[in-house]
């Protein structure tokens, strides 16, 4: 199951459990939409992999036991400990393969 983690793990910004804005990878790395775009270029630092939109984990539970309320989202902020420009030569170097291929 998804931790669903509570923040991006480049720039620190809030990502609420039903938030739109939260990516992540087959590793669940979990990075904003404008760190996605701008400075990893849909390149996991972590894995190498691309990225895709965080699911939303239902807010009520329309089958018993299935919801936020029973499965929360994880407190637990984590950080890399890149620098943006480590990030950014990380991506510079595997950005051209398609996700797919990598």
């Amino acid at each position: 199951m998804l931790e669903i983690r509570p923040n991006c793990e480049c720039c620190d910004k809030d990502l609420a459990p039903d938030s739109t804005e939260a990516m992540i990878c087959t590793y669940e790395c979990t990075f904003c939409v404008t760190c996605v775009n701008e400075i990893l270029e849909n390149v996991c630092p972590n894995c190498g992999g691309g990225f895709v939109p965080r699911p939303i984990r239902p807010k009520v539970a329309r089958r018993s036991g299935l919801s936020i309320s029973h499965q929360p989202a994880s407190l637990k902020r984590v950080h890399t400990q890149c620098s943006i420009e480590e990030l950014k030569a990380f991506a510079a170097k595997t950005k051209h393969i398609e996700p797919q291929d990598r």
